[in-house]
């Protein structure tokens, strides 16, 4: 299996659809915190993405601190750090129109949670048609991805293959949904999941030469080789060297080569996703911290204990109790 499919295992990838908009005439909406938003869906998310696909007409979407992008069917933008952002139809006039801010009651009012609210607005003009839905993750495991994107990423869904294919489907489950038609909320759930999955790869396959990342990371042939291998078999007792032999590289070139496009050495790297996924079982388990540390590649626990310190700043039995006590 590829690093990208590994690391989208692992992050708990979570993906709902929440709101079926269908607008006319002039609008504008502010989005509600990404917390506040999270609190009244999905509570238990430890980080929420937003998402809005454009399955009719145009709109424009913007970040609070940068410049609209229009929108057209087919597009998909994602805010894959969880910022603000505003709708607007696509005009100049609905760019200077106040923001109406969906929070507090408002927010409470339209989104209701297992549920698919419909926003109608206007009689006259043409319709923009969004379906918005929200996908959950576990913030640290998913950090190689949410740092390697843009703040607002849009990606064309209706250039055929599989994009084409989940942008249909979403559509016409979405309208399922608004027929009470049984199951449909767990299809759109799966959906979200795997139009997620498909963004990124657009995103990864026009990536320009020479920029450097995770996802950049993934397109190169030995460090991408080298990723997969991390990630098949994190517990693996792993050496650069290793690495290198499997890669057909030497291993000075394969550190310098995996160090300028991930920003960090292979082991440090390593040690980062293994601690990574200490803590997502120390958090959601009661097994013992030895079997945590053997789970994920140490061979001792006093080992275990001095390299998760070291990323979280307290050994795994605080780190423990203390996750157990805010959770």
């Amino acid at each position: 299996m590829d690093a990208l499919s590994e690391v989208l295992g692992a992050i708990r990838l979570t993906g709902a659809v929440f709101l079926d908009m269908e607008l006319r005439a002039q609008w504008s909406y502010l989005t509600a915190p990404i917390r506040k938003i999270a609190d009244v869906l999905m509570p238990d998310a430890d980080h929420v993405i937003p998402y809005h696909l454009v399955t009719e007409g145009t709109c424009y979407a913007r970040l609070l601190d940068g410049d609209p992008v229009e929108l057209h069917a087919g597009d998909l933008i994602l805010f894959p750090a969880g910022d603000r952002h505003v709708l607007a139809t696509a005009s100049k006039a609905a760019l200077r129109l106040k923001p109406v801010d969906i929070t507090g009651a408002s927010l409470n009012k339209l989104l209701k949670r297992g549920e698919i609210a419909a926003l109608r607005t206007g009689r006259a003009g043409g319709a923009t048609r969004i379906v918005c839905g929200f996908l959950a993750c576990d913030r640290r495991l998913a950090e190689p991805i949410l740092l390697s994107l843009p703040r607002l990423l849009r990606v064309s869904m209706h250039d055929g293959g599989t994009a084409a294919w989940v942008q249909s489907s979403i559509r016409y489950s979405v309208a399922a949904s608004t027929s009470s038609r049984p199951g449909s909320a767990v299809v759109l759930a799966r959906l979200s999941e795997v139009l997620f999955a498909e963004a990124i790869r657009h995103y990864m396959d026009e990536l320009p030469p020479g920029k450097t990342g995770w996802l950049a990371g993934l397109r190169d042939r030995y460090v991408g080789r080298a990723l997969s291998l991390l990630h098949e078999q994190p517990a693996y007792p792993w050496t650069v060297d290793d690495l290198a032999r499997v890669v057909g590289l030497s291993r000075s070139a394969l550190g310098q080569r995996f160090t300028a496009l991930i920003g960090a050495p292979p082991m440090q790297y390593l040690t980062r996703w293994r601690t990574s996924l200490a803590a997502t079982q120390l958090r959601e388990s009661d097994v013992s911290i030895i079997r945590v540390a053997t789970e994920v590649g140490y061979e001792s626990e006093a080992a275990f204990n001095r390299a998760f310190k070291r990323e979280f700043g307290l050994p795994p039995a605080a780190w423990r109790k203390r996750a157990a006590g805010s959770g």
